[in-house]
Parts: C-alpha cells; structure tokens; sequence
C-alpha cells in the first residue's frame, strides 16, 4: 500500500495594516472600513464603489448572500427567545402575538441587514477576499 500523499496548505496572510475588527466595526456603522470617514453604502442596500473619503474601491467586493443570512441568524436569536418568555410569562391572546412578532421581526430585519451588509463588507476588505467568480455575459 503506497503512502498517502500530505499537501500543506498555508493561510492566506492579511493584507499588511488591516485589522479585521475594526473594518468590521466600521463597517457595522456603515463607514469605509479603510478609514471609517466616508460611507460604504450609498442607498439602503447598494456597495459605493469607492470611498469618498480616501478612495478605496468596492467594486471587488461582492458580498453576496452572507447579509441576508447573518441578519435572518442573528433576528431569530433575538426573536424567538423573547416570543417564547413572552408566552411563558404573561400568556398574550393569538392575535397580539400575530400582530407584534410579525412586526418586530421585519423591523428587526430592516434595521439590521444594511448593518450587516456593511459588516461582510468590511470583513472582505480587511481579509483582502475578492469576487473569483467569473461572470458570463447575457
């Protein structure tokens, strides 16, 4: 029997001076994760494609269906826990549940996806991440 053959992988090293936290915590304000001045979204959900401020580019950047996902994660962490003690505790009629958590939960979700979009944002800068896929044309 032969031997198995072993390959090493080495990690991808960061860009030089980017710190992953703070590009995501600029990110999460909505701010360019290189200098945290200008915006990282234009609109509600659209990438600029380069900062104001300092002109870094975004237009590499593609975070795809990661906001949507961590949102809808992160919303049913919170939501769910507090529907259930609500229950528990104070036993509400089906139709004011039906009208609040309905409610809370797209507002929740409005409020939180541009945030998160932001986050990814930053998380691929900082990590020097790029769209690879290759795009066909129509």
């Amino acid at each position: 029997m032969s031997d198995p053959i072993v390959t090493t992988i080495e990690p991808a090293a960061l860009p030089a001076d980017r710190s992953v936290l703070q590009a995501v915590l600029r990110g999460l304000r909505g701010r360019c994760p290189a200098c945290g001045e200008g915006r990282v979204l234009r609109g509600y959900l659209t990438a600029t494609p380069a900062c104001s401020a300092c002109g870094e580019g975004y237009a590499h950047l593609s975070a795809d269906d990661m906001p949507p996902w961590l949102t809808i994660m992160v919303v049913g962490h919170i939501v769910v826990p507090l529907l259930l003690l609500v229950e528990q505790a104070w036993h509400p009629a089906m139709w004011l549940q039906m009208a609040i958590w309905p409610a809370v939960t797209v507002a929740l979700l409005l409020l939180l996806l541009p945030r998160s979009k932001g986050a990814v944002l930053g998380l691929l800068w900082a990590t020097g991440a790029e769209a690879r896929e290759e795009r066909s044309e129509p």
